[in-house]
């Protein structure tokens, strides 16, 4: 399946200054896009909700194409996305066809949505059957990241394990650097903000070297805290719920320890965010999520 590359970040509605693209990266990048045979890309899906795509292909433009619908039905093909469960328009032994075509070629961008259950031979999660033959998630995740050009870890499921992984953990659920030993570049959340998948994709197609911090989060997104760069930093604490502009630290707010740029991008095409709806963060890109204190406490 190929989506059009003239539309991608219009999609996305990110701006050059967003991604923090200067003019030559904005003149490489319409190279790059312009490229008939551009970089293909792989989506797997695990241990998860499936929010991280859910988050992703909910971001609406003012732009056309104003809808996913619209990227998808657009006759300027481009972007090779050769395979993602939601997305597809085929299905069965056709579409494993062309995911051994890319295996074989190998260079692609494998993005790894969810953990990676490891118990029972790995037969908690079936990725596909092929020929008759059931593959396990883990099987998939293992042979497609050994020739791919950048794994990405999608969500804080695959980059940590994330809730999947919590305990007791009875399917044995690993991140996917966990389990394939291999670098991986962690979009964390539950799920991520749709931008921050963007600037990932935007940076390999220009070939950039992404900075990652010790837990493989890109700097670039998660160098500050929320509490840092939150409007809320110097106000007063609130000391019960519902009560307006008021920093919820004391209220069991996650934001001095969790690391994202949320209250800069903010969510749902830039109307609101969690703290700003009076709800404390709940560090949900931090790699011991979910936390196992309690977020809300009665008050005896």
């Amino acid at each position: 399946m190929k989506v059009s590359r003239r539309d991608f970040l219009k999609f996305c509605g990110i701006s050059a200054a967003t991604l923090g693209l200067s003019a030559t990266d904005i003149m490489r990048l319409k190279e790059v896009l312009a490229h008939p045979n551009g970089p293909p890309v792989i989506w797997l899906q695990g241990s998860a909700c499936t929010g991280c795509s859910v988050s992703f292909l909910n971001r609406i433009s003012t732009t056309a194409p104003l809808t996913v619908a619209d990227l998808l039905t657009s006759p300027t093909h481009s972007i090779n996305l050769i395979y993602h469960p939601n997305l597809m328009g085929v299905a069965g032994d056709p579409v494993v066809d062309e995911l051994e075509k890319a295996y074989s070629r190998g260079g692609y961008v494998l993005a790894v949505e969810g953990g990676v259950p490891t118990k029972f031979g790995g037969g908690a999660c079936l990725a596909w059957s092929h020929n008759g033959q059931d593959v396990t998630f883990q099987q998939a995740v293992l042979d497609l990241s050994s020739r791919a050009a950048a794994v990405l870890s999608v969500g804080t499921c695959s980059s940590f394990g994330g809730i999947p992984a919590a305990p007791p953990n009875p399917t044995g659920v690993k991140s996917v650097k966990a389990f394939t030993g291999k670098t991986t570049i962690n979009i964390a959340g539950c799920p991520p903000h749709p931008d921050w998948i963007v600037w990932v994709v935007v940076q390999l197609l220009l070939n950039k070297s992404i900075s990652l911090d010790s837990r493989g989060r890109p700097q670039k997104l998660f160098s500050r805290t929320v509490h840092d760069v939150c409007p809320r930093k110097e106000t007063d604490e609130a000391k019960y719920f519902g009560v307006d502009r008021r920093c919820l630290k004391e209220l069991g707010c996650r934001g001095p320890e969790t690391r994202a740029n949320c209250p800069q991008v903010l969510w749902n095409g830039g109307v609101n965010w969690c703290i700003d709806a009076n709800a404390p963060c709940l560090g949900c890109t931090n790699p011991n999520f979910p936390d196992p204190r309690p977020l809300y406490k009665h008050d005896d």
